[in-house]
């Protein structure tokens, strides 16, 4: 004899089971590793001192691992002579950096006799970039925890996935909307550019081809990044207030003074304009959504339970 509603009842509490084994808890750590939190800032909070431009480079390396195959800190993986992984990727190469920042942070972590082989990499890149923020005067949040490290890593992804400096508006909200971000947290998002440095090649073409700039702004800049050559030279992606996470990148986006191309594109008479102005006008509001949008993306198809595995180090698959 067969009772349906009863394998009903089985299978729905299978899925639901499936679904909160799936969530991400702030205290996962909580029994695991009580100091992964302490260990975690403790070093960021010392990297940033000793160079401030390193909070920006912790968070972007969140972004650039979250944006492809998920928070699994595929983006972390070297290459070797039967694997290609994601740093030689055009949005990466010679651009990533942070990584002997999160090796330390791995390497702390494993020598201590409760959290050894208990950290994820994916886990310790979502922390330090919260921490990353919040050293250089940013919001901070809440952030879950529970991710696992991929075995995986996706060079085509990195050159795909990731928005290039070079983007329209139009380019801008579709690579954000294809990770299911809105408008305002693809705007939102963006403003971590109120810190770190980009290289010349990203801003040459926007310098001396594009025409919603101010003068002087570019002026400025030519002498750092000429025509041809100086590609690997770095310019303030915020020169306002260089090294503080504030509402001061879209200030100058009102001015015809942001950086990138994509930069200026989210204010330029288009959709986005509004959402410039609102952070322009009510900074708290920019933290606010901010924070909020970190969540959304550190939640990006996290690996969890029995996925993956946790690296012992960051940079290879556990052999």
């Amino acid at each position: 004899m067969s009772f349906p509603n009863v394998k009903l009842c089985f299978w729905l509490f299978s899925c639901l089971v499936g679904i909160a084994s799936a969530e991400l808890d702030p205290n996962y750590y909580a029994l695991k590793c009580p100091s992964v939190l302490t260990i975690v800032k403790g070093e960021v909070t010392t990297a940033v001192l000793k160079e401030p431009r390193m909070g920006a480079s912790l968070l972007r390396l969140h972004f650039h691992d979250c944006f492809v195959q998920g928070c699994d800190a595929s983006v972390l993986l070297n290459d070797t002579d039967t694997f290609t992984g994601e740093k030689t990727a055009f949005p990466n190469a010679n651009s990533l950096r942070g990584f002997d920042v999160i090796d330390k942070i791995k390497s702390k972590l494993e020598s201590d006799i409760i959290c050894a082989g208990k950290v994820s990499c994916a886990d310790i890149l979502a922390i330090a970039a919260r921490d990353s923020v919040v050293a250089l005067g940013g919001p901070t949040w809440t952030v879950g925890l529970g991710r696992r490290d991929s075995t995986t890593a996706s060079l085509s992804a990195a050159n795909s996935d990731l928005p290039a400096p070079f983007l329209n508006l139009d380019g801008i909200l579709t690579a954000f909307a294809n990770k299911n971000f809105t408008a305002n947290e693809t705007v939102a998002l963006s403003g971590a550019h109120t810190i770190g440095k980009a290289r010349c090649t990203t801003f040459r073409s926007r310098i001396y081809d594009d025409t919603n700039i101010d003068s002087s702004f570019a002026t400025s800049l030519k002498a750092n990044c000429p025509q041809t050559g100086g590609d690997d030279n770095l310019s303030q992606l915020d020169a306002t207030s260089e090294n503080l996470f504030d509402n001061a990148y879209f200030k100058n986006l009102e001015k015809e003074s942001g950086l990138l191309h994509s930069d200026q594109e989210l204010f330029n008479g288009g959709s986005t304009d509004s959402i410039v102005q609102t952070y322009i006008d009510y900074p708290s509001k920019f933290m606010t959504d901010f924070a909020n949008a970190m969540v959304k993306m550190g939640n990006l198809s996290p690996l969890t339970g029995n996925e993956g595995q946790i690296r012992t180090k960051c940079y290879q698959v556990n052999q």
